[in-house]
């Protein structure tokens, strides 16, 4: 009987070291729907786009996307694969809003330049000089031809 308190103190021993042990950081990087840098819910199978994370809504079923240890220090508290930093380096957005077309960080840093690397204006877009802050080298082709100048030479309005 004393061998088996033995082996029993043993176990949980081993036990309580193992618990205590510090655990691997999940990988929570994914591809969200539109080839969107995304968040890895706990179910393993839910992926977040990344603007989605901290914005106060659960995405995921247990709600990991919107915890205090994730959103409480933004955006310094987010795993790197979600920010993206503006040329000026107080200024931040989500990585699934780098090359979406439009001017998030206000300098278009996050459109342009090599900090930004994106490819060129896809085939939902105009390349120009726009005339509007919003964008920076590209307007959506929905606003060719429709009665208003988007592009310095109005090129979207008679080439496009």
């Amino acid at each position: 009987s004393a061998v088996a308190l033995l082996v029993l103190a043993a176990t949980l021993a081993s036990g309580v070291a193992l618990a205590l042990l510090p655990r691997a950081p999940v990988n929570r990087f994914c591809t969200a729907p539109s080839n969107r840098t995304g968040f890895l819910c706990d179910d393993r199978v839910t992926c977040v786009p990344a603007s989605w994370v901290c914005d106060r809504v659960s995405n995921c079923r247990n709600g990991e996307d919107e915890q205090e240890q994730l959103c409480g220090d933004l955006p310094h508290s987010l795993p790197g694969h979600l920010v993206f930093y503006c040329s000026n380096p107080r200024s931040w957005v989500y990585a699934d809003q780098r090359c979406n077309g439009m001017n998030d960080c206000g300098d278009c840093s996050d459109e342009t330049g090599s900090l930004a690397a994106c490819p060129p204006c896809g085939w939902e877009w105009w390349s120009c000089s726009p005339v509007h802050y919003e964008f920076c080298s590209c307007v959506p082709r929905r606003l060719c031809r429709d009665g208003i100048q988007h592009c310095l030479g109005w090129s979207d309005e008679f080439v496009c």
